[in-house]
């Protein structure tokens, strides 16, 4: 009985050991399952990352929004995150079953910073960039994308001189940054790197993000010298089941302003001959100006199901301009599209947009005479004479011309076609590794038509020629093929660190077509070059060309954060330029920057966020053509060895352009010292940055003399009068500032939420001029014209100075009979009499929110710089009977001045100073409990309300170059107000939004 009590405790003994051992090994071994919802829908949320605090252990969610995951002792809290949504963490306790539903995080969006092959989170970021959302653009009409940015950015410049509606901006990204290569920050769109700006409609953008300094663009190495502008457009959800449509429609109405005042008819008579009374009372302006009345409408379409999401839009732009016959209209139309496989490990995404715009300009000469032409004049002659003219009236002489005939009897179209499409795939090799790929291309077709009509009687016009028609075609298509692969992980606790590592290449290829002829029996427009029976000689030509190159990249980037207060990054890039001299045409491009958030260290007070930062990078310049380093050889006149005989005519080639076997990058050194902070739990938030920018072998066509030994080609001399190479170096500085006021309450339910940003340039300045024993101590440019003004070139870059100094002589008295006298005639004798480029800008954003109500308004300027008033200089005086005279503020009246002007001098120099209300814009939501209608929203506002300014000419914007060329714009030759510029409209807006779900 003692045996069989005590065999029976051992055999309770060992059950209950192995009841126990049970126990732990499934306590151990533990699942919990669950479903992760989307808060706000409803819908099951796949893809959602499940980890256990604290460990790299965890899983994802299925299509369906399950998950289950093995728990060990210890194992306490679960960590619940999805892009777009807010990490929610649960203590699992005794639960074997959790259901959690996530909030939907806009914010946590806003903080993801495209940086250029991918993202980083904004408090991560060591270099120089800025980052605005849909609800930070500019509000109003804006037919580009460039103008969303105007004043909002900090050392970002966008200028559009004049209210031209096919006027493209000047961009400048801390000031001047090449001679003859792009000075226009590089434009990346969705990934797609040198997109056409054309290829996006303003209303489909979500965020641009500015890479500033060298540093952050390093990443794009040749492309990046001026900055880079990465623009994201809009996407669907990933919500399953969700779509809504989104209906924005406005209206505008544009009137001229800002016109330089002229002398009344009355006045004019009084002041001139009694020949140059024509008996006519007209007001040239009125004749050619309008109210244009123009509507935009953008329709898009978004959602998403299972893993899909997907946008499209259509977007239809009417701009008129104010002067009759100038306008352009713009439909645009885009789909993407992205899907989620294999579990959400594959992701793709498929971008397609096509862009038709088809623009209408009137000639320059128009806006000019409408301005000056005498105001006796008549508008129409009905004599034998006139009607020739097609009933025009036809002023005789020298520079002369009837506006309105200008606008009617000359046409210039110009069609664009954009078309660009990608395709990108990634893959997660693990959960730390991700490859991934892209194609893209993006494929411009512009077609040009002019026609001067055999009713044109201004000289040398369609009258003169029995007509004169021509086109142009321009077909580009850029291909960029790239892949990288990108690997996250935790090296160490509180370390973690993100490596990129890629290739890439990138394939141009331009080619361009034009046909010009003359006399038409009839008008037969540009349309039918063939019914032109003169194809040779004077206003005829024919031509054809193509070029292809190609850029082949190798990158790295890694990223390292230690416990959000420490944070390094270091890129470098290789690239290999065909368009080179053979011995250099690979260049290296690396940058570093690093930053730490001293708030995270010390008790700073006020401030959560204290991070300084510094960054120093190199980025190269791409030239403006492939060919630069080749000798270049062109189509000569064409020769006819037999008169009688059509077929001995033959066009020999010459040289246009010595070879340089040496011509490299440019290349720019910056480096950048900033900070970040943020006070009293983000209430207050901004900026600050100071760089020093250094650039070295510009690129620039220098002109050489003919036998002069060539320094690049060893052993030969020069054979035509120019060359390209690298000459000189820039330097410059400059200080920026941004500043943002979150939600301050001004009570009454009234919230301000103001924004400033300001840039002090200190102007560049121009070092070591001359290259292979070339010596250029200056290079002149900005011939102000005709008549009387062509012998002095008034912007010099002196070695040694700064780009854009204005040289000319002193204005020293007007004498009795109002005669100028000046200091001197004499070129090299002048004096610097100013400079053009700008020492300043600032933008100072004002958001009001009041219930439903909101009120934003944008103030902006530029300061610093002084421009050419070239309506001053011609046409001040009664110096020309026929013209009439311009009397600004500035115009002297007592004496009158008489003579017609021989030079510049500092009398019609002006500073371009100015503040301008750039938009101002009202809305209201109106409530609505329909279960179709998310948001309805009314809105009005204004652009170019007023300017406050000294300068008397058309406008008083920054002149980054004179585009007296329109096709070759001059970077060297700065300030100069040219007289066909286009009036500046005032803008009034109104429209409305309308959501349904």
């Amino acid at each position: 009985m003692r045996n069989n009590l005590q065999k029976m405790k051992v055999f309770l003994m060992i059950t209950a050991l192995l009841f126990a051992a049970v126990l732990t090994a499934n306590a151990q071994n533990r699942e919990v399952s669950g479903t992760v919802l989307d808060k706000t829908m409803g819908d099951p949320l796949p893809g959602v990352t499940v980890l256990v605090k604290g460990t790299t252990r965890g899983t994802n969610t299925d299509l369906d929004g399950k998950f289950t995951i093995s728990l060990q002792p210890g194992d306490q809290v679960l960590v619940f995150s999805f892009v777009g949504f807010s990490p929610q963490e649960v203590t699992v306790g005794n639960q074997s079953v959790i259901n959690v539903e996530l909030d939907e995080d806009i914010q946590s969006l806003q903080e993801a910073v495209v940086i250029g092959y991918g993202t980083q989170d904004k408090k991560e970021i060591t270099s120089s960039v800025a980052s605005i959302g849909t609800e930070g653009f500019n509000k109003g009409n804006f037919p580009n994308p460039q103008s969303l940015l105007t004043g909002k950015v900090a050392g970002l410049n966008i200028s559009t001189p004049g209210g031209s509606p096919n006027a493209q901006p000047t961009v400048r990204l801390r000031g001047i940054s090449s001679f003859g290569a792009n000075s226009s920050p590089l434009v990346v769109l969705d990934g797609v790197i040198g997109a056409s700006i054309d290829a996006v409609d303003p209303n489909d953008i979500e965020t641009i993000d500015v890479l500033k300094d060298a540093s952050a663009a390093a990443i794009y190495g040749t492309r990046g010298a001026a900055g880079v502008i990465l623009i994201t457009t809009k996407k669907g959800s990933t919500k399953k089941g969700f779509s809504n449509v989104t209906i924005n429609t406005f209206g505008t109405a544009e009137q001229a302003t800002n016109l330089i005042p002229v002398l009344s008819p009355d006045e004019f008579r009084a002041r001139r001959p009694e020949t140059a009374d024509f008996g006519s009372n007209t007001n040239w302006r009125d004749e050619i100006l309008r109210t244009a009345l123009n509507g935009t409408t953008n329709a898009s379409l978004s959602g998403g199901f299972e893993n899909t999401s997907y946008f499209a839009s259509v977007n239809y732009r009417s701009n008129q301009g104010v002067v009759k016959n100038s306008g352009r209209e713009t439909l645009n139309t885009r789909l993407n599209l992205s899907h989620g496989a294999l579990n959400n490990r594959l992701r793709m995404n498929l971008n397609l947009a096509f862009t038709d715009t088809e623009a209408n300009d009137i000639p320059g000469d128009a806006l000019l005479f409408a301005t000056i032409l005498n105001p006796t004049m008549p508008v129409f002659d009905n004599s034998p004479n006139g009607l020739l003219n097609g009933g025009f009236f036809q002023p005789s002489g020298f520079d002369n011309n009837n506006p309105v005939a200008l606008i009617n009897t000359v046409t210039n179209q110009t069609k664009v076609r954009n078309a660009l499409y990608s395709y990108r795939a990634e893959y997660d090799i693990t959960d730390d590794l991700v490859v991934s790929a892209q194609f893209s291309q993006d494929v411009l077709n512009t077609l040009n038509g002019q026609y001067s009509s055999r009713l044109d009687g201004s000289p040398n016009g369609g009258r003169a020629n029995n007509g004169i028609a021509q086109q142009n075609t321009f077909d580009r298509t850029n291909t960029v093929i790239s892949g990288n692969l990108r690997y996250e992980t935790e090296i160490f606790d509180g370390m973690n660190m993100s490596l990129l590592g890629g290739v890439e290449a990138q394939l141009f290829s331009e080619r361009s077509f034009g046909a010009q002829t003359r006399q038409f029996l009839y008008d037969q427009s540009w349309n039918n070059l063939g019914a032109g029976g003169i194809r040779f000689g004077a206003n005829t030509n024919l031509y054809s060309n193509a070029e292809k190159s190609q850029l082949n990249s190798v990158f790295g980037r890694a990223n390292f954060n230690y416990r959000n207060i420490y944070f390094f990054s270091a890129t470098v890039r290789a690239e290999t330029y065909s368009g080179f001299g053979r011995e250099v045409q690979t260049g290296y491009f690396p940058a570093f920057s690093a930053g730490a958030d001293l708030s995270q260290i010390f008790d700073m007070g006020p401030f959560n966020q204290f991070k300084l930062r510094s960054s120093f990078g190199i980025v190269g310049q791409i030239p403006p053509s492939p060919n630069l380093a080749i000798a270049v050889f062109e189509n000569g006149n064409r020769v006819q060895l037999d008169p009688d005989n059509i077929n001995s005519a033959w066009v020999p080639t010459v040289l246009r352009t010595d070879p340089n076997l040496f011509l490299q990058w440019e290349t720019t050194r910056e480096l950048t010292f900033g900070l970040d902070y943020a006070l009293f739990n983000g209430k207050i938030t901004g900026s600050m940055d100071y760089y020093r920018r250094n650039i070295e072998d510009l690129l620039f066509q220098a002109t050489v003399n003919v036998g002069q030994p060539n320094p690049f080609l060893p052993g030969q001399n020069f054979r035509t009068n120019s060359v390209w190479a690298n000459i000189a170096g820039l330097n410059s500085s400059g200080f920026e500032f941004l500043m943002t006021a979150n939600n301050i309450n001004l009570g009454g339910g009234v919230t301000w939420t103001p924004t400033a940003v300001f840039t002090i340039y200190e102007r560049a300045r121009i070092q070591n001029i001359g290259a292979g024993g070339l010596t250029l101590p200056e290079i002149r440019r900005g011939v102000p014209g005709a008549p009387g003004v062509n012998n002095a070139q008034v912007i010099r870059n002196i070695e040694g100075e700064r780009v854009g100094d204005i040289y000319g002589p002193r204005l020293e008295g007007i004498l009795e009979n109002g005669t100028t006298i000046i200091s001197t005639e004499t070129p090299d004798e002048f004096e610097r009499l100013g400079n053009a480029l700008p020492t300043g800008d600032f933008g100072f954003t004002n958001q009001f929110n009041y219930k439903n109500w909101d009120l934003n308004f944008l103030l902006r300027g530029s300061w610093g710089h002084q421009m050419l008033n070239s309506f001053r200089l011609f046409y001040e005086g009664d110096g020309n009977a026929t013209w009439n005279s311009v009397i600004t503020k500035n115009t002297p009246t007592n004496p009158v001045i008489s003579n017609a002007p021989s030079q510049i001098s500092d009398f019609y120099i002006e500073r371009g100073d100015f503040v301008r209300l750039d938009n101002l814009q009202i809305g209201y939501n109106i409530p609505t409990k329909s279960s179709m209608i998310s948001n309805f929203r009314l809105y009005a506002g204004v652009q170019n309300l007023f300017t406050l300014t000294s300068f008397t000419g058309v406008d008083p914007e920054v002149r980054w170059v004179d585009a007296e060329d329109p096709f070759n714009p001059d970077q060297l030759a700065p300030g100069i107000e040219r007289r066909n510029t286009y009036f500046v409209p005032r803008i009034w807006t109104t429209g409305l939004t309308i959501t349904f779900k």
